[in-house]
């Protein structure tokens, strides 16, 4: 499978494009456009989505065979760039600092690739928004993107770049969990307002809120399996307006992450009872409420395995590591993987002279990212197509 000088100077200009024009969330209309545009002539089967800027492509060998999907995401984040270049985001306060850029130019390089290859079967290519908290995947699923090909896929698979950590051109991944599920809680503490000068004819929700705060270490550690562990961040405490007034009202955000259901069930139930107590013993009410986020990421081991050999296969033994343990961050293409059996890969991509242990990572406005592994991730994406299918 080639991959020359002249296709990796397309997908570079195509990340750049699309660099320039980061768009947030489900509604990517000139990201659309481009992704369109790029697979003009390609001869896949197009579709876009109803309630969201997606974009499906099948590509239809000329030998019957099962369906294999490749996912790339396409949305930026709500991040104002830091720097200067000729291809710098254009839109100030979104900026593509989780590398979807880099996904998306190298699943139309796969898309071509694949064209010339001519696999036996079909391939669906799931080009995505709304990966970062959206739910996009999930949207896809509805709409049908595994049925795209008229019948489900018998694998799939998604790659993402790193711009810290790892060494550029390093593929990573593990069986089973690969990423954790990410859920939102809110404590909404409600007393009584007054004057500052006389408290005692208030009740103050504010000591409530950050004895809640300070005790959601404890509560969730006394709850949870240390062998299963959780991460429990408190994101947002917020209260009162003026500096002589006790407020009625206040709020804490905390940020869970788990990688198991059992755990993520005993670390809302321990927060939630520690808050209600705790707002008990202050005198003043307390409302719990999460906002269900993401699942556990599972790699299928026996897709994992193949991806894992594909790369050694393709690129050299040096190429792949397995990771010892998951990654923290979570990923909507759970959605996927909770369907079809498949596997998530992570490929470095830190600038050349820069260390991956300093490098600014994902999700920073100083996030930098090596576009020297454009080809290889559109390669590494066609052959796990290309070799499942065979």
């Amino acid at each position: 499978m080639h991959t020359g000088t002249r296709f990796h100077r397309d997908l570079v200009r195509l990340r750049r494009t699309l660099h320039r024009i980061p768009e947030l969330g489900l509604r990517l209309p000139r990201t659309q456009e481009a992704v369109l545009d790029a697979l003009d002539g390609t001869g896949l089967e197009l579709r876009t989505g109803e309630g969201l800027s997606s974009v499906t492509a099948v590509l239809r060998g000329s030998r019957p065979g099962p369906a294999v999907l490749l996912r790339a995401d396409m949305d930026a984040l709500p991040i104002t760039e830091e720097g200067e270049g000729p291809f710098v985001s254009q839109h100030p306060g979104a900026m593509h600092a989780c590398g979807h850029d880099m996904h998306t130019a190298m699943l139309v390089g796969a898309a071509r690739l694949l064209r010339e290859a001519d696999p036996a079967g079909s391939v669906v290519f799931m080009f995505q928004p709304g990966e970062e908290g959206a739910g996009g995947a999930e949207l896809m699923v509805r709409e049908g993107v595994l049925e795209a090909a008229g019948e489900r896929p018998v694998a799939a698979y998604a790659l993402h770049v790193v711009a810290s950590m790892l060494p550029s051109g390093l593929f990573v991944s593990r069986p089973g969990v690969v990423l954790g599920a990410s859920d939102t809680m809110r404590l909404a503490f409600t007393g009584a307002g007054g004057h500052s000068a006389m408290p005692h004819t208030a009740r103050s929700p504010v000591h409530a809120a950050c004895a809640a705060a300070n005790a959601v270490h404890t509560a969730v550690d006394a709850a949870v399996d240390p062998f299963d562990p959780v991460v429990a961040t408190v994101t947002a405490v917020h209260a009162g307006e003026a500096d002589n007034a006790v407020p009625a009202r206040a709020e804490v955000t905390l940020s869970l992450r788990s990688y198991s259901a059992q755990a993520r069930g005993r670390m809302c139930e321990a927060i939630e009872r520690t808050a209600r107590g705790i707002a008990s013993a202050h005198g003043v009410e307390v409302e719990a409420g999460t906002d269900r986020g993401y699942p556990v990421t599972r790699n299928d081991p026996q897709e994992t395995a193949f991806a894992a050999a594909t790369v050694r296969e393709v690129f050299g033994e040096d190429r792949y590591a397995r990771l010892p343990r998951p990654l923290p961050a979570s990923e909507d293409f759970a959605h996927v993987l909770d369907e079809v059996p498949g596997a998530y890969l992570s490929l470095g991509a830190c600038p050349a002279g820069r260390d991956p242990a300093t490098a600014a990572p994902n999700h920073s406005a100083g996030a930098r990212f090596d576009e020297g592994v454009l080809s290889d991730g559109a390669r590494l994406y066609a052959e796990l197509a290309l070799r499942r299918l065979t």
